[in-house]
């Protein structure tokens, strides 16, 4: 216990220390603002190709509103087993019902709980820079 509260200590300093942080540049001022990114649309109802075989299926759907936490995972009601063919949702990969030494679970994986970290809603966003990667073949 003690241990831990050296640790949070450390991490998050008290407000005297907090006022001793000095800029490194104190006289610096800042001239200029970044623009506020484009904010894109989810594009819903049709499924974009994989840009690489090992790439992640994209989300075809919007997600912003979904829970996904410690305890609820809201993607889960409609793609996890036996519900996906009541939803007609693509069943998640059983590569997702194995832990990290490929014991097989029944429910999903704890490493794989949160969805969001691979899978992305598919948008109508321009590459954010110019580059030459050309996608693979789609397979057969």
């Amino acid at each position: 216990m003690a241990g831990m509260l050296t640790l949070l200590a450390a991490a998050f300093p008290s407000g005297q220390a907090m006022a001793q942080v000095k800029p490194l540049d104190p006289g610096a001022r800042v001239e200029q603002t970044n623009q506020v990114p484009d904010i894109h649309n989810t594009v819903e109802n049709q499924r974009l190709g994989r840009a690489f075989r090992q790439q992640p299926p994209l989300i075809p759907h919007r997600v912003d509103k979904y829970e996904i936490d410690m305890n609820v995972n809201q993607c889960l009601r409609c793609h996890d087993w036996p519900y996906s063919s009541q939803e007609r949702a693509t069943k998640i990969s059983e590569t997702h019902y194995m832990d990290r030494d490929g014991k097989r679970l029944d429910k999903i994986a704890k490493t794989r709980w949160f969805c969001t970290q691979c899978h992305v809603p598919q948008t109508d966003a321009k590459p954010l820079v110019n580059n030459q990667f050309t996608p693979a073949q789609p397979a057969n």
